[in-house]
């Protein structure tokens, strides 16, 4: 069954690396016959500054109805300062679609590359499941005396029943499904009762449901220590929405750095995004000196997630020998540039 992909570029060097993305989605599509087909957007700054368009409208209800997956790179862009058009595309697009599980997994391709000494690449694998719809991203809040020195800023933190229990469920699965012995949630119930102990309640009840995973729950300052101290510890951490988003970039930094680390925004049997987590970064954009694994990685996500496990499993693969060549970027030693990154990977697959 043909699989419908929009590739939505960004901004910076999110054009760069899904380039070589899409060139490699190529490339497979070639010699494997995958039934793909990749549409692009030009939604962006460029798009944003020229016409003040960012998400157009409909598009969500068109990403729904004709997308199996998005393919998404980094947003934003100096030239807009409040970077609006970052934040309504990419939380419009992960609000708007309900993708409540952000996946980020946590996977050393090379010892080399790991900051803690003598780890291995067994002793670094696991997977952070961050909710990815509610906590304090909602955008819920508000400002008083705005810019006087009696300013007073409020944000809102909000947690549902339904939110909770849908994350730490998915996340659960993921441990039965690909046989993973552990699992811990984190949050800070300590210091906020209120919001998570509601975290605390659920996990309470859905942990009885998974009787042969060991659970276990961490505050989220104690598991950031552990994650330094024995990251061998851990096959699934869950958490909430802002939580999941620092641990995850700690967690990068345990195998690379962000040019290494993807991730995946799903709703189960919905259309789903993918995107690399690293930023646009404007100072080096244009300058082939950004690390495509990460957008690439990202692809392999994407294509197991469509039900190309086998293709997606040797991409990654393609990936680690180019790691364990020096066939990368400068910010993992090597000399190649962006372009040759994915030639070099292209060419070997």
């Amino acid at each position: 069954m043909l699989k419908r992909i929009a590739i939505i570029p960004g901004d910076g060097i999110g054009i760069e690396v899904t380039r070589e993305a899409v060139r490699i989605l190529d490339t497979l599509r070639a010699k494997h016959a995958l039934p793909l087909e990749l549409v692009t957007f030009d939604w962006g700054a460029e798009k944003y500054l020229r016409e003040g368009v960012s998400l157009p409208a409909g598009a969500l209800e068109m990403l729904g109805r004709e997308f199996d997956a998005i393919l998404i790179g980094a947003l934003g862009d100096p030239r807009v300062p409040s970077n609006q058009h970052a934040v309504d595309i990419l939380l419009g697009i992960r609000f708007g679609l309900d993708l409540y599980v952000n996946q980020r997994p946590i996977k050393l391709f090379d010892a080399r590359h790991c900051p803690l000494k003598s780890r291995t690449e067994r002793e670094v694998n696991f997977v952070i499941f961050r909710e990815n719809t509610e906590g304090s991203y909602v955008r819920l809040g508000g400002s008083f005396k705005l810019g006087s020195e009696d300013e007073v800023a409020i944000q809102e933190d909000v947690n549902t029943r339904r939110g909770v229990e849908r994350i730490l469920v998915y996340a659960f699965e993921h441990a039965r499904r690909h046989r993973l012995k552990k699992l811990c949630m984190s949050d800070k119930s300590n210091a906020l009762p209120f919001g998570h102990g509601l975290w605390q309640r659920v996990f309470r009840e859905v942990r009885e449901r998974y009787p042969e995973i060991q659970s276990r729950h961490l505050y989220v300052d104690t598991l950031a220590m552990e994650m330094i101290r024995d990251p061998s510890q851990f096959d699934v951490i869950v958490t909430c929405n802002m939580f999941g988003d620092i641990l995850s970039d700690l967690g990068a930094q345990l195998v690379g750095g962000l040019g290494l680390t993807p991730s995946a925004n799903i709703h189960p049997g919905r259309t789903s995004m993918f995107e690399p987590v690293h930023g646009s970064a404007p100072n080096i954009a244009g300058r082939n000196l950004a690390n495509p694994m990460a957008a690439i990685l990202t692809t392999a996500m994407m294509l197991n997630h469509l039900g190309f496990a086998e293709v997606a499993n040797r991409l990654e693969s393609t990936v680690r020998e180019a790691i364990r060549r020096d066939m990368t970027t400068p910010d993992l030693g090597g000399s190649l540039g962006t372009r040759e990154v994915g030639e070099w990977i292209c060419t070997l697959l």
